[in-house]
């Protein structure tokens, strides 16, 4: 345990950033990883990153937790090509499918860390290390008996703000309401973090950058919310 952990570690131990799923990759996957894997994975290390070596360049550094399949990711990257973006996932098909759309689309500012996001950020990371986070539409373990396995909670917001620089900003989504209203609440109570909107309900009109998902657009079309919370460290 690095000196990171805080009294909140029991916690930490239980309640990981990724849920793993069956998945079977395909074959121009598996060809990504062979073919961009040197250029754009960056193994695990128990050890601080050097990020301008990792990135071949300084440049602010934005922290993605669950990126899926990658899309919305190398598209946010895309645009904003003037920051860097370590992404977290432990979904092998996911990985590859990032790793393909990095390669082929010579996205070069989007690292791959495949591991756990806690663990990245306590011990290759340090504190007021990141310009920004996104957490774009994490499992909301919908079943109350559930709840506790949700990612946004107390101890893990409070130890991810210790990260972000001041000034720096934290970005999350979701499409399912009252995991919404529990994620404004946990975000309200952590005192390094301010809400940057100032609508009534503390919500925030989507940045641009997010696109918009398949899924997403499916869902608004018959009529389902998508709610974006926007805070920063303080």
């Amino acid at each position: 345990m690095t000196e990171q952990a805080a009294p909140d570690a029991p916690f930490m131990r239980q309640i990981k950033t990724y849920v793993l799923r069956a998945g079977r990759m395909g074959s121009g996957q598996v060809r990504a990883f062979e073919q961009f894997g040197p250029q754009f994975l960056v193994p695990y290390s128990a050890e601080r990153l050097d990020v301008p070596a990792a990135f071949g360049r300084s440049a602010p550094l934005i922290l993605e937790i669950g990126f899926g399949m990658g899309d919305a990711t190398a598209k946010i990257a895309q645009v904003r090509p003037d920051d860097n973006f370590l992404c977290c996932e432990v979904h092998e098909p996911g990985v590859g499918a990032l790793l393909k759309r990095c390669g082929e689309d010579q996205i070069d500012n989007i690292r791959i860390v495949q591991h756990d996001a806690i663990e990245v950020m306590d011990n290759m990371l340090g504190p007021d290390s990141l310009d920004g986070v996104h957490i774009f539409f994490p499992d909301p373990w919908h079943k109350s008996r559930h709840h506790k396995r949700r990612l946004i909670q107390s101890p893990f917001i409070q130890r991810l703000a210790r990260h972000i620089k001041p000034g720096g900003y934290l970005h999350l989504a979701t499409d399912w309401q009252p995991y919404s209203e529990q994620m404004m609440g946990v975000l309200r109570a952590e005192p390094l973090l301010v809400n940057t909107s100032d609508a009534p309900d503390g919500f925030a009109t989507k940045p641009d950058y997010r696109p918009l998902t398949k899924f997403e657009n499916r869902g608004l079309k018959l009529g389902h919310g998508v709610w974006d919370l926007v805070f920063r460290r303080i």
